[in-house]
């Protein structure tokens, strides 16, 4: 009769080591299957970092062939092209929403007209892709970009803010609203912080100043041409349509 007890006892025993055996499998298959759930959530950062990558790598600086065509072309060209400054604190990107041409020869608007040339204006006859900056009113600036053409040069008007906004609004600090930063020609120079060092700084190749493109597309029929802004002396010149901006845009100066 003893002997029959503990074998009662001993089935029990045993029965009870089977069992958790058990629970401690089906524990350690659920830790599995919580590890698998945390692997899979980190996924999508992954390839959100991934796409990021591809994404930098699809920028291209544009180069000298961009450059080297009429004064008007360009300025239509450069719209949805990204104006990029390495400053001190850091990089500043905008996208260009709006551009004038100055022809120069001929054209009573430009800085150039009837061939004038001054160490002011000297690189409006440079190579294609030469920044042209120039002060107004002693304190602000304004940037080109020249073409091909003796004394040619686009002016850029208007930036939408891509990149360093925090900075743009120190620099900007009267703006309220992230398209008040750049929609103007002096505006887009003091929150881009481009003054007159860049004068004459060669765009093609540089990684202090450049333009590139970021695979964003401006349909032709989203392009406006209309009179340039302010040039009401230069008699009939100022009736030509030499103003250029993306339709719709909330950052270009003036409708």
């Amino acid at each position: 009769a003893p002997f029959s007890g503990w074998g009662w006892f001993l089935q029990i025993m045993s029965s009870i080591a089977s069992r958790l055996r058990l629970k401690r499998n089906k524990d350690i298959q659920t830790n599995d299957e919580d590890t698998d759930v945390r692997v899979k959530e980190k996924k999508p950062k992954i390839d959100l970092e991934e796409k990021e990558e591809d994404q930098k790598s699809s920028l291209v600086s544009c180069n000298e062939q961009f450059f080297t065509i009429s004064c008007e072309k360009l300025a239509r060209v450069l719209l949805g092209c990204v104006l990029c400054h390495h400053t001190s604190q850091g990089v500043c990107r905008g996208r260009i929403v709006e551009t004038e041409a100055y022809l120069g020869g001929p054209d009573k608007a430009s800085h150039s007209y009837n061939g004038r040339r001054t160490q002011r204006n000297e690189a409006m006859y440079m190579k294609p892709g030469t920044c042209y900056v120039y002060s107004i009113y002693g304190m602000y600036c304004c940037v080109n970009i020249s073409s091909l053409g003796d004394g040619a040069a686009v002016l850029i008007r208007a930036l939408e803010p891509l990149e360093g906004l925090v900075d743009m609004y120190t620099r900007r600090k009267s703006a309220k609203k992230d398209y008040d930063l750049c929609n103007g020609p002096s505006k887009l120079c003091q929150a881009m912080c481009v003054d007159k060092s860049c004068d004459q700084m060669n765009l093609i190749g540089s990684n202090v100043l450049w333009i590139e493109q970021d695979g964003y597309k401006v349909k032709p029929e989203e392009i406006i041409a209309s009179k340039r802004i302010g040039v009401d002396y230069a008699e009939e010149w100022a009736e030509s349509l030499l103003r250029f901006y993306i339709k719709g845009n909330k950052c270009i100066s003036k409708k």
